[in-house]
């Protein structure tokens, strides 16, 4: 359950993947950051919940809205972008099941090649 202190949203990432720091880094400095929450899951001490281990948040992104509710995937890059002014409008339509249903296998794609720029 959402309290006035809680973030509109908790993005994990994996700080240990170059473009995954890259792109965090973008959305950081962006209009509206203040309000989420960033936790870099190749952090030791990284606090991921219970429903959340370090190898899943590590494999693909994750967000956790303000309701405690655990979104990964494509599904979870729509929730970040609805959550910043500019991209509000692109994360409605990301996050629509047809959307998704494109989404969703291209992001798993790029997650086969990732590890070829992790070890870069």
């Amino acid at each position: 359950m959402s309290t006035p202190n809680s973030p509109e949203l908790t993005v994990y990432f994996d700080g240990g993947c170059p473009i995954c720091r890259r792109e965090i880094a973008v959305w950081k400095g962006a209009d509206g950051a203040d309000r989420l929450s960033w936790v870099d899951a190749s952090a030791e001490d990284a606090e991921l919940g219970r429903d959340l281990d370090r190898p899943d948040a590590l494999a693909r992104m994750h967000v956790r809205d303000a309701d405690g509710q655990l979104i990964g995937g494509a599904a979870a890059f729509a929730a970040m972008w609805r959550a910043f002014p500019k991209t509000r409008w692109l994360g409605r339509i990301a996050g629509s099941r047809v959307a998704l249903w494109v989404l969703e296998p291209a992001y798993r794609l790029f997650l086969k090649v990732r590890p070829l720029w992790r070890r870069a």
